[in-house]
């Protein structure tokens, strides 16, 4: 199995601030992973460290084959392309259809056949389960299916990484469910590997994995 994220003895930063240290990190093409701790222990900050977002000053990290230290401003794109991110508030356009949404993500990545740009975005709602929603306004859509919409975006590019920032935080119980089954049919089916920010123990309960841990500014893998 070739592995998607790769951090050795990496620090990570907020501006000038160290928020993580000695961070070591491998996940593998098809794995499935929990990143827990408390609110503030720096799970986001390692998200947004892997898709770049935030620099990596120190350590080494490599994420589908792109070296973090090495990463200019003009390969961040290509990155991203390779990574497919949910967020915990969706994070949709508001003034855009659902399939508008997805023809937008595409453009953006460099997608230039209006053909194949409409098939694929609408083969991602069908993986989804959201195909019937394609013309309906973000606004006019339930949480449960806005997340759905949030990960059929997600899987655009075919991503060899999730990363889901408290995916289902803003959800109810069962809805939160769905969605934990259906990212866990997607890591299965597309090969796919996910790391999952939350601190939602009951669903971490329901459907085990390997668990990450953030306690006291460092990595700690969990029994």
């Amino acid at each position: 199995m070739s592995k998607v994220i790769t951090l050795s003895n990496a620090k990570i930063y907020q501006q000038t601030q160290l928020v993580l240290d000695n961070v070591w990190l491998s996940v593998e093409q098809g794995e499935f992973a929990y990143l827990v701790g408390k609110t503030g222990s720096g799970k986001s900050s390692l998200l947004k460290t892997l898709y770049a977002e935030i620099p990596l000053k120190e350590g080494e990290g490599i994420v589908t084959d792109y070296n973090l230290r090495r990463i200019t401003k003009k390969e961040t794109p290509f990155l991203r392309r390779k990574i497919g991110i949910i967020f915990q508030d969706f994070q949709l356009l508001m003034d855009r259809t659902v399939i508008q949404n997805m023809y937008f993500v595409l453009g953006a990545t460099g997608w230039k056949d209006k053909e194949k740009i409409h098939n694929r975005a609408l083969s991602v709602l069908q993986l989804v389960g959201i195909e019937q929603k394609a013309a309906v306004f973000p606004h006019a859509l339930s949480g449960g299916e806005q997340q759905r919409v949030s990960i059929a975006r997600a899987l655009l590019n075919k991503p060899q990484l999730i990363l889901a920032d408290e995916p289902t935080g803003n959800l109810d119980i069962e809805t939160s469910e769905e969605i934990m089954q259906l990212l866990l049919a997607l890591a299965k089916e597309e090969n796919t590997a996910i790391l999952m920010a939350s601190h939602d123990t009951s669903i971490i309960q329901k459907f085990p994995g390997r668990i990450v841990k953030i306690e006291g500014g460092e990595l700690k893998e969990s029994e």
